[in-house]
């Protein structure tokens, strides 16, 4: 019983690494010194400063795309794309209050005073109290307002520096103006003159003078007639002139002494009620555009089908950035619109943009590469540029240390993560297919992978560079790689060669060609035991094999499996290997006797989902699911498997029983995890 406890509680999510930013808005602390980024259902903060990644302890059950942090820097809300909003405390890193759009969110803003934020659903604009000592609420989301002028999905948002006026741009190509409080002059206002829908807008500082930015790179400047000072409150009286001696002594004269007009002297009159009545109407809020710019110009010079996809206004220093689907983004200076700065980092549309407090980084996301870009202008220089992979990861390793993690994926590319910091440091993009292996050596110097391109490569690790390449003598896609504990030999897996390669790292020559598996080799492991060769190996016909190519050649002995083998791991003490087979088993077997040691059943640990295309139920899509990758603890006594699963599972071999469930994600975004 106490183990169990020690289990269940000494397991907790500690970090996320493979995938740096995938869709929605950047954000910058409000010291500028973390840039704060969505990745699927989680959330990760990258320290500028102190060059480390952080993803927070909180999983949403869709992917976030709605992102904004209170002026403080103490409070984050995050909307998930089907409506679901999480006010999170970046002091404790928990989520304080839960609340239900049922819809999805386009954007969310806090006020400058931090009383209020503002959502941006469907057509609609709601406006809830932020609870904290600003506004003595302490209940999250307390509604105040909801404005419904908009005639089309809004689409951006932004607050005056009074946090009195809200600023609405929209899919029917308006920017809609809302008076956060009633006022007689000002009730909503609406400016127009885009052709396309609205993708940015901002206030001035200290102003309600305008800009507006619309997806086909126009963008409007608009001067505003007053100032919220000259708001005027309803109830209040309007102000009166003051009269003059002879107006008083007018006031006090007797009507029935009047004299009656004549028609002319009663239309000077209503001419001068009239010219009174423009007068009055002349203290509303007015705008007038005084500039159009067009940003696209720039950018359709390289591609000519570019447009619009981010841009953000920093209020201070009046510098805007517009980043483009060609992957451009451009640097301009306001009010003049003068170019300052450009520069292309990708061909995948730019989604997200967003400035640090002094204007200084400008931190560029790209939901189609998986990239995050912090990009310092004035020095032309990354203060961080991290790029996931940009398509399925297919295998991971640990270096023998724990400091490192190498991850291979479908893109082709080998990429070395630093466990502490939470970065890639480095990725080698020599192959050119994807990458089905990879494998740290005992002396942490290199790594290897194989891949479907027919090769294995060495990469330094320490010089950052394919210092060996190992080739079959015919073109083979291989599926797997092992290297064994000395670091001199390495072996590799075919596809449609049923044969095993063995290689000389130092003299980058085949040694071997092992021969006997009567279909794809689907895993390899070797011996951990030091000065040991002893390489074990699992197919699709359903055999394990072992051999000792260098001291007995082709010679091995085979155990007979009842299944398709998948994957196979040696025990650390090197005694024992266990065998995942496509029946859902693991089986452990003793290397010198070949009998089996021990079975875990391990089908209904899987656990399975149902995707929208399934024509069959989840019950029946369990049957076909297998482990296809499995692990030995460090002390040898339990298993860690993994397969077409959410769940990662850890058995304990003695006793044949598992001990901990991980459920890696609860991500809905994803197709089959319900």
């Amino acid at each position: 019983f106490k183990y169990y406890l020690k289990m269940k509680f000494a397991y907790k999510f500690s970090n996320l690494l493979g995938t740096v930013f995938r869709e929605g808005d950047l954000l910058f602390t409000p010291d500028g010194n973390s840039v704060i980024s969505p990745v699927g259902n989680r959330i990760s903060i990258f320290d500028l400063r102190s060059n480390r990644a952080v993803t927070l302890p909180i999983e949403s059950k869709y992917n976030y795309n709605a992102l904004d942090i209170s002026p403080n820097g103490t409070t984050l809300i995050a909307i998930n794309e089907q409506g679901d909003a999480h006010m999170i405390s970046l002091i404790s890193q928990t989520i304080v209050h839960k609340y239900r759009f049922k819809r999805g969110v386009n954007a969310v803003k806090f006020s400058p005073d931090g009383k209020h934020f503002a959502v941006c659903k469907e057509n609609n604009v709601f406006v809830f109290k932020a609870p904290g000592p600003f506004t003595g609420e302490y209940n999250a989301f307390v509604m105040e307002k909801v404005f419904h002028a908009s005639y089309d999905e809004t689409t951006c948002i932004d607050w005056s520096s009074d946090s009195k006026v809200i600023a609405v741009g929209s899919k029917d190509m308006t920017v809609k103006l809302y008076p956060l409080d009633k006022w007689t002059n000002f009730k909503i206002y609406s400016l127009g003159s885009h052709t396309d829908t609205i993708v940015a807008c901002s206030f001035e500082k200290n102003s309600l003078d305008l800009i507006s930015i619309s997806k086909n790179g126009q963008m409007c400047i608009w001067e505003s007639s007053m100032e919220t000072s000259d708001f005027q409150p309803i109830g209040t009286p309007p102000k009166k002139k003051k009269k003059s001696s002879e107006d008083s002594d007018e006031d006090d004269v007797d009507p029935s002494k009047v004299p009656e007009r004549t028609e002319e002297e009663l239309a000077v009159a209503l001419k001068d009620v009239r010219m009174e009545e423009d007068n009055s109407g002349r203290d509303k809020l007015r705008y007038k555009r005084i500039a159009r710019h067009y940003l696209a110009d720039a950018a359709r010079k390289e591609e000519r089908k570019a447009v619009l996809t981010a841009a953000s206004y920093h209020k201070a220093t009046k510098i805007l950035v517009s980043g483009f689907s060609s992957g451009a983004f451009f640097i301009h200076e306001m009010p003049e619109c003068n170019l300052i700065h450009s520069l292309s980092i990708s061909e995948q549309e730019i989604t997200s943009i967003c400035l640090n407090s002094t204007a200084d980084w400008i931190a560029l996301g790209c939901s189609g590469l998986g990239q995050l870009l912090v990009w310092e202008w004035q020095s032309e220089t990354y203060v961080l540029k991290q790029q996931g992979h940009s398509n399925n990861m297919t295998c991971v390793a640990y270096s023998f240390d724990g400091q490192l993690l190498g991850t291979g994926g479908d893109d082709g590319k080998v990429k070395l993560w630093n466990v502490h910091s939470g970065f890639c440091f480095i990725t080698f993009h020599e192959h050119t297919n994807a990458v089905t292996g990879i494998a740290f050596s005992g002396t942490k110097k290199f790594v290897v992978s194989s891949s479907l391109d027919g090769t294995v490569r060495c990469f330094d690790i320490l010089r950052y560079r394919n210092f060996r390449v190992l080739t079959t003598p015919r073109p083979i896609q291989l599926t797997c790689v092992a290297i064994d504990s000395s670091g001199e030999f390495v072996a590799a897996g075919g596809q449609d060669v049923f044969e095993i390669f063995l290689w000389s790292v130092k003299l980058g020559r085949l040694l071997e060609i092992l021969s006997g598996h009567e279909g794809p080799v689907a895993s390899l492991d070797f011996s951990s035991t030091p000065a040991s060769t002893v390489l074990a190996s699992v197919s699709w016909d359903k055999t394990l094999r072992i051999w000792d190519a260098i001291d007995r050649g082709s010679a091995h002995e085979t155990v007979e499996l009842l299944s398709d083998g998948l994957c196979v791991a040696f025990n650390p003490n090197g005694q024992e290997v266990a065998v995942g087979t496509l029946d859902s088993q693991i089986t452990v077997f003793n290397v010198r006797t070949a009998q089996q040691v021990a079975n875990i059943e391990g089908r209904n640990d899987l656990g399975s989902g149902r995707s929208d295309t399934d024509l069959i139920t989840a019950k029946q899509t369990l049957k076909a699911k297998a482990f296809t990758t499995i692990c030995y603890t460090a002390d040898g006594n339990c298993i860690l498997a993994g397969g077409q699963s959410k769940n990662v599972c850890i058995y304990n071999i003695k006793e044949g029983i598992i001990i901990k469930k991980f459920k890696i994600t609860q991500n809905r975004s994803l197709d089959a995890v319900d």
